[in-house]
């Protein structure tokens, strides 16, 4: 691809085709196979080569020419797709071996997985510290943590290249969905299914046990299911007449259902019965959903303005979300402690905490409403006004040795070698309230 650095008004005008939201970080991809990134640089997991907070979409130029059609955000990692190349890219924290790489080495700029080379990529789904691939022909391919079976192998022992999931041989697998520690999966058929950690009943399986490999998930009043995505330790999952269930924690509101209470099986959201659900995402303690006729609703953790109604107060039923000129939403993202959403007027809007610069507006402030993303919107400059990380290929340094970043320093796996389970406390105080580095275990 020519040179596209864009510091002035003369670049191409592109429109976003896609978007998505990570633990402090934002990737969106572009008309014309461009990659931006910002937020949150600490691990890599922007791309563009250093450790550095970008407050502002940023391209990623490592990945120019290369024609990636599917970008995905983990919590502090990264990965895209190239169909033409067949070939699957990962970047960031590389603990538990979350990048498909063979090690726990941290990226900066992305590198190939030589693993899923040639493998025809339907869908990637990326959790805190595990990945998933559903190829074309339905098969499932998983790697990194897996201290609770999140991968679905059998077994608790990370994998740091991916593997395939054997009990899916004969079931063909339509999407995937990641969350802190589990897995759910929605196949051709329309069966539930979920593994890994269950402590919330966020598995659907009626118990809080873990599971190892995949478990139907009979509990759905015999409904088809066509979609399905994670939060941190809830599920929801839409039916094939557009009815939004959702299981697990609620400690939040997370669930919707009017409550704060745990439901270890899917139930229907009552308040959205009368609407068609057709896309939906979970963060960290708080959920999205968009109607079919582009009406957003959010509901759960609401301390830093993710829901995006205004204030900063748990809601644990569906509220509404405004946008400028009642424009509809077509797509929406949710990250651990924001939101990003595109409208049908090609505009990129975002919400919630933004320390780190992951709201793409050039300062670090929370915002509880929706705000235009300017630079990656029609009704701003169309994305002409984007710098660009100036990488020129795949071959710059590409990590930083975590002991130059940090005072504790894991043992590094040997590579091939497969990590072994590490086992914590997985009480809701294991999880930071801050956005104070996760200390690496």
């Amino acid at each position: 691809m020519a040179n596209e650095e864009t510091s002035s008004a003369t670049g191409p005008a592109r429109q976003v085709i896609l978007i998505s939201a990570g633990a402090s970080h934002s990737v969106a991809l572009l008309t014309g196979n461009v990659v931006c990134s910002w937020g949150r640089g600490e691990d890599g997991q922007l791309g563009h080569g250093d450790a550095e907070d970008r407050l502002s979409p940023t391209q990623m130029s490592a990945l120019d020419g290369l024609e990636i059609v599917s970008v995905t955000c983990g919590a502090d990692h990264t990965i895209a797709f190239s169909e033409p190349q067949m070939q699957v890219y990962s970047w960031g924290w590389g603990d538990f071996g979350r990048l498909g790489h063979g090690n726990s080495s941290d990226l900066f700029t992305p590198l190939p997985v030589k693993a899923l080379h040639g493998v025809r990529i339907k869908q990637i789904a990326c959790g805190d510290s595990h990945c998933l691939a559903v190829t074309m022909e339905g098969e499932v391919q998983s790697w990194g943590r897996n201290q609770n079976g999140q991968l679905g192998l059998g077994h608790t022992e990370d994998s740091l290249v991916p593997q395939k999931i054997q009990a899916f041989q004969e079931i063909s697998v339509k999407m995937i969905a990641a969350g802190a520690e589990h897995t759910a999966a929605v196949t051709e058929d329309g069966k539930l299914y979920g593994w890994g950690w269950g402590r919330y009943g966020n598995l659907g399986l009626g118990d809080r046990n873990d599971r190892l490999v995949p478990q139907l998930v009979s509990a759905v009043d015999g409904q088809k299911m066509v979609l399905v995505a994670c939060g941190w330790r809830h599920t929801i999952s839409v039916s094939s007449s557009g009815g939004l269930y959702s299981y697990g924690w609620s400690k939040y509101g997370q669930l919707g259902h009017g409550d704060f209470e745990d439901h270890l099986i899917p139930h229907q959201l009552e308040a959205l019965r009368d609407v068609v659900i057709s896309q939906i995402s979970g963060g960290w303690r708080h959920t999205m959903a968009v109607t079919s006729d582009g009406r957003l609703y959010g509901w759960g953790w609401n301390k830093f303005g993710q829901v995006g109604v205004g204030d900063n107060i748990d809601h644990c039923s569906p509220e509404l979300v405004k946008f400028p000129q009642e424009q509809g939403v077509v797509q929406i993202s949710c990250g651990w402690r924001h939101t990003l959403a595109v409208t049908e007027k090609q505009n990129v809007f975002s919400w919630g905490r933004g320390t780190n610069g992951q709201l793409g507006h050039g300062d670090s402030i929370d915002r509880n409403i929706p705000n235009i993303i300017a630079a990656l919107s029609v009704d701003g400059s169309s994305c002409q006004l984007i710098e660009s990380s100036n990488i020129e290929s795949l071959s710059g340094k590409t990590w930083i040795s975590p002991s130059e970043r940090y005072a504790i320093v894991p043992d590094e796996t040997m590579q091939g070698q497969v990590a072994a389970p590490i086992k914590r406390d997985v009480t809701d105080a294991s999880v930071p309230e801050s956005d104070v580095k996760r200390m690496r275990i």
